[in-house]
């Protein structure tokens, strides 16, 4: 795809979600991420010089290290299920990881944010599609994971995270995201003081407004409707 495309496709994302904010009567910021796995360092360079994202996503680690140093102005995010071992290569590179789904990953994490003497933002991954193939915590099993995250010294959560199962039923995947944006305000209301909860991290191509109008995403991940299909890959080593 034409870097002229992208940009108006850029233009009208972020006017397609204003319009669903105003649905939802919401006032509050949403941030778009770009989903760029498989997509060039050129089009980081492009986004980063143009200033045309400020948050970017990156499902694989090695993506990530490899096009960081081409959005240095950029903020990254880790959107993918993220191994054990891949944890050092991004622990001073991400901004937030949106996929801590269980206790050895949150180990860890602390264990690297210790390394670097940082703080590490993360949100608690949820399959609320309780399919199989999707990392996340089961719903009933958020508060198990979060009292051990809270355990952390090197760890503060900013909220939840879920990939919605797709689902040619609107009205069911609707009723999906209101429970998510409910779990999400329990949740909110049952963390301690030094987690900052503000942040629902759902919502892709296929149903981003959605999300924004009855889910309550504050942040909202999307790669094909901006960027077309996918054609780099670096491999994830």
């Amino acid at each position: 795809m034409e870097f002229g495309q992208i940009k108006d496709n850029i233009s009208r994302c972020l006017t397609r979600i204003e319009e669903a904010k105003a649905r939802a009567g919401r006032v509050d910021e949403v941030t778009l991420i770009g989903a760029t796995k498989m997509q060039s360092r050129e089009l980081i360079s492009f986004l980063n010089d143009n200033r045309l994202l400020t948050d970017v996503g990156e499902n694989r680690v090695q993506e990530l290290v490899d096009k960081y140093d081409f959005g240095k102005d950029l903020k990254w995010h880790v959107i993918g299920q993220l191994q054990t071992n891949k944890v050092k290569y991004i622990i001073d590179k991400a901004v937030l990881i949106h996929s801590l789904d269980r206790e050895s990953l949150a180990d860890e994490i602390e264990k690297q944010a210790k390394k670097h003497n940082i703080t590490v933002d993360c949100l608690i991954e949820v399959n609320m599609g309780s399919e199989i193939s999707k990392g996340g915590v089961a719903p009933e099993k958020l508060y198990d994971l979060l009292s051990y995250v809270e355990s952390k010294d090197n760890i503060r959560l900013r909220g939840l995270m879920t990939v919605m199962p797709n689902l040619e039923d609107k009205e069911a995947l609707k009723d999906l995201y209101k429970s998510f944006k409910q779990l999400y305000l329990d949740f909110k209301l049952k963390t301690q003081a030094k987690h900052k909860i503000d942040t629902l991290s759902c919502g892709m191509t296929n149903d981003y407004e959605m999300a924004i109008e009855y889910g309550g995403a504050t942040m909202v991940r999307l790669g094909r409707v901006l960027f077309g299909e996918r054609n780099y890959n670096s491999g994830d080593k």
